[in-house]
């Protein structure tokens, strides 16, 4: 099952679950609960902490959940997390980052390169959560359209159109989906 956050990111091969961890996990539950998946492919866009280029497609199974706060030591969570999906099929090291917060200061942001997370994403972490607990195995693949800066809305605005096209193409070349008309 292929699935997409939804609102201006959808696509008519894609099950929209909402923007956000929230929306994300409210609606991607209630979809398991009723008809489980045998596996799960999230679609979007995402933002890079610098060593991604605009436009690039980053396949990844892995997920994280920490906020910028973080990364001043500023917080902590007793909470996993990083997860992990059991998924054999995409081998990407990535790890996407989730929040319901779009980040703009790209010298803090830059700083989850550290940690081995590339870009930020604002559903992953959710889904691989739901998948996790369901034992359903999932993957994610995104497209760059924008860095975690200043501009980051506007250059998301900008990109968006030409992103998801990529992305489409990018989907029919690997034959996981048929042209879509």
């Amino acid at each position: 099952m292929i699935v997409c956050a939804g609102r201006n990111e959808t696509f008519s091969f894609a099950e929209p679950m909402g923007v956000g961890l929230i929306e994300s996990a409210i609606n991607l539950t209630r979809r398991c609960l009723f008809d489980k998946p045998d596996f799960l492919l999230f679609i979007g866009s995402a933002g890079s902490y610098g060593e991604h280029n605009i436009f690039d497609i980053v396949e990844s199974k892995r997920a994280s959940n920490l906020e910028i706060s973080f990364l001043r030591d500023d917080s902590y969570t007793p909470l996993d997390n990083v997860l992990e999906s059991e998924n054999k099929l995409v081998k990407n090291d990535t790890i996407v980052n989730s929040s319901n917060y779009i980040s703009t200061n790209f010298e803090l942001a830059k700083n989850y390169n550290n940690y081995g997370i590339g870009i930020e994403n604002m559903e992953f972490f959710s889904i691989v959560q739901v998948a996790r607990e369901f034992e359903i195995p999932v993957a994610g693949i995104f497209v760059i359209t924008n860095y975690t800066n200043k501009n980051a809305h506007e250059d998301f605005m900008k990109n968006h159109k030409e992103a998801m096209s990529k992305l489409t193409k990018y989907l029919i070349d690997k034959n996981i989906i048929k042209y879509d008309a």
